[in-house]
C-alpha cells in the first residue's frame, strides 16, 4: 500500500508541487472511505476539511425546501470538494455525497490554514491551486444559469 506522501504526489491537484509542500500536507491529511450515500459534508457545518478524491464520484447538491436536492455537479478522481474552508465564517454552503463507493484524502482546514500563514510561499503555492478550480467552478455554473434561464 502506498504511504500518504506518494498518494498526495500522485493526486492531480498536487501535480507538479514541490516536495516540501507535499510533506507539509503530509501533516494535515488523512486517508478517507465514503459508502455510496454517505455524506462528506452538510450545508451549514463547519467547514473544517477539504477532500481530494483518490476514486469514485461525489455528488454536490443544494438543498431545496419541499424538493428532491438539485445536484449542480459531479465530481470524480482527481478532483477536490470544498472550498469554504478559505473564507469565514468556514461553513459549507452546500451538500456533498458519495454516489459510489469514494476513497479520498481529507485535508484537516485549520491544520492547513496555518500551515500557509507560517509559511507565505506555501499558502501562495495552495492559493495558485485553489484559485483556478474556483474560477473553473463559477464559469461552469455561469454556463449553466446561461442553460436555465437564458432559453425562451
Amino acid at each position: 500500500m502506498k504511504d500518504l506522501e506518494q498518494i498526495l504526489q500522485s493526486h492531480a491537484f498536487l501535480g507538479g508541487c514541490e516536495p516540501e509542500y507535499v510533506q507539509l500536507l503530509v501533516g494535515c491529511a488523512r486517508n478517507l472511505r465514503f459508502d455510496a450515500g454517505e455524506y462528506l459534508l452538510r450545508e451549514g457545518a463547519a467547514a473544517d476539511e477539504f477532500y481530494l478524491i483518490r476514486h469514485g464520484k461525489v455528488a454536490l447538491e443544494i438543498n431545496v425546501p419541499g424538493k428532491a436536492p438539485i445536484v449542480f455537479s459531479t465530481l470524480g478522481e482527481g478532483e477536490i470538494v470544498g472550498a469554504s474552508w478559505l473564507v469565514p465564517p468556514y461553513r459549507w454552503t452546500f451538500d456533498a455525497r458519495a454516489v459510489e463507493l469514494t476513497r479520498a484524502i481529507g485535508i484537516d482546514a485549520a491544520c492547513l490554514r496555518r500551515k500557509c500563514d507560517a509559511d507565505s510561499g506555501f499558502g501562495y503555492a495552495m492559493m495558485k491551486r485553489f484559485v483556478p478550480i474556483l474560477s473553473q467552478r463559477l464559469h461552469a455554473t455561469r454556463l449553466q444559469l446561461l442553460d436555465v434561464y437564458g432559453k425562451p
